[in-house]
């Protein structure tokens, strides 16, 4: 067990579960993985037309990237809530951070529903949220 799992174990003894990966459904794996792993700056452990591991270089969970054939992103901004999961990070400069993130790919919705934290959109559909470490 390593000590990132040893210390979770500890601190969580009434669960007898652990989260493994996270994994986002998408049509191009491979792309989508490129823009995480540039914007996290995560390595790549494994990359095929199928599927896409990004590691986590603290020692947590990976993120997975799976093809699903017809796939269609989620509504941002639909009045009916349709959008499914969304991933927030924490950023030392909001502006700087959203900058680099739109040259990867990503783009920004005209609707944002927060004061701190920006929306984005990543290639594949998904929203992600950017947020000051300090808000």
């Amino acid at each position: 067990m390593t000590d990132v799992a040893a210390e979770q174990a500890e601190q969580n003894d009434t669960g007898f579960a652990r989260l493994a990966m996270v994994t986002i459904d998408c049509a191009d794996p491979v792309a989508l993985a490129a823009f995480y792993g540039e914007l996290l700056g995560w390595e790549t452990r494994h990359v095929d037309e199928q599927f896409a591991i990004l590691d986590n270089p603290e020692g947590g969970s990976p993120l997975g990237f799976g093809r699903v054939n017809g796939y269609r992103p989620e509504p941002w901004a639909e009045p009916d809530g349709g959008k499914h999961f969304h991933l927030d990070f924490y950023v030392d400069d909001l502006d700087a951070a959203t900058a680099r993130a739109l040259e990867l790919g990503a783009t920004e919705p005209t609707y944002q529903h927060g004061r701190t934290l920006r929306v984005l959109i990543d290639p594949a559909g998904h929203p992600f949220g950017l947020a000051p470490l300090d808000a």
